[in-house]
């Protein structure tokens, strides 16, 4: 059988190209017994390539070497997986039969597909296989003009994504940073706003304790006063009790209304009762009821101790119903 003949029977024009070159290798060398042959020991190869066989390849013998390339390239099995590969197949005939030209020609053969995957690898930074198809590029030609380019773009690569990992690794970190000082500032501000809050509660606890305190004054007042009737001059039956004096008011600011129930648009009123002195001053005022409770009671109160009257001869206490409107 001819190389012509296979090569017409061969259905790839690529890979089953190679396998027909080794099928004439084979029936060429049963065909000449007494071409000669190379001497059983090779001599050394001085641009030997870093990447050694496999035991198991090493351990074939030529025939088997050329019929598990075969096998590997029917397979598609070019360059991988590592040790079972027709390129790791032909470099370890090529030792055992350096003179053999199927194996020369197929090794030329596979070597750009090789490089292209070596490219591959590189391009989606799988840098071990990268080297590896390297080392077998350099086992195959260590003078392809490919090499010296190939390992500069793996050491660059490896450089880069080294480079990538610690700037991602910094911008982790500053990341962290960041939520934690955000973390921090939103737990200062819920502290902030709960200091507040109780801070509010006290000074309204205060204020009522000073009302109720301003309201026993005056029972225990009226009290006394009532329990000492030999003290005071009876009036005549004929004189009128005094009439209170009549309030006129000066200054009445309104209550400002709370910005919660403002939203809400909650409505209500709050009685105050206030105590007005000789100079037209609220001296005291006290919430006697409110509706809803507690809502407008602060800014009533607060409101009320600012109104002004007119001077009158003698103190008086008076309530007024404050209305809260909302947009009124």
């Amino acid at each position: 059988m001819s190389f012509a003949t296979n090569c017409t029977k061969s259905r790839a024009p690529a890979l089953l190209l190679l396998i027909a070159l080794a099928a004439c290798s084979k029936q060429e060398q049963a065909a000449a017994p007494t071409a000669s042959t190379p001497a059983a020991t090779p001599a050394a190869d001085t641009t030997a390539a870093p990447a050694a066989p496999a035991a198991n390849v090493t351990a074939m013998s030529a025939e088997q070497l050329r019929e598990a390339a075969t096998k590997a390239l029917s397979d598609n099995r070019i360059y991988s997986p590592g040790g079972d590969n027709a390129l790791e197949y032909y470099l370890a005939a090529r030792d055992k039969q350096p003179d053999n030209p199927a194996v020369t020609s197929a090794l030329t053969d596979l070597l750009p597909y090789t490089v292209i995957a070596a490219e591959q690898s590189i391009a989606r930074e799988d840098f071990a296989e990268a080297q590896r198809l390297s080392a077998l590029i350099e086992r195959t030609d260590p003078r392809a003009p490919s090499l010296p380019r190939l390992k500069q773009t793996i050491a660059s690569a490896q450089q880069a994504a080294s480079r990538r990992s610690v700037e991602e690794a910094a911008k982790a970190q500053e990341l962290a940073k960041k939520q934690e000082e955000q973390r921090k500032a939103q737990q200062a501000e819920q502290q902030r706003k709960a200091a507040e809050a109780l801070a509010a509660q006290q000074e309204e606890a205060r204020t009522r304790a000073a009302e109720q305190a301003a309201a026993q004054q005056r029972e225990r007042e009226a009290a006394a006063r009532t329990a000492a009737p030999a003290q005071t001059t009876p009036a005549s039956p004929a004189t009128a009790a005094p009439e209170p004096p009549t309030l006129r008011a000066i200054s009445m600011p309104s209550p400002r209304y709370p910005a919660e129930a403002q939203r809400a648009g909650t409505a209500g009123e709050v009685m105050v009762e206030l105590t007005v002195g000789t100079d037209g001053s609220v001296t005291n005022a006290r919430v006697v009821r409110s509706n809803p409770p507690r809502i407008f009671d602060r800014e009533a109160l607060s409101a009320v101790r600012r109104w002004k009257f007119a001077p009158i001869p003698q103190p008086t206490t008076t309530r007024r119903t404050i209305n809260f409107t909302p947009g009124g």
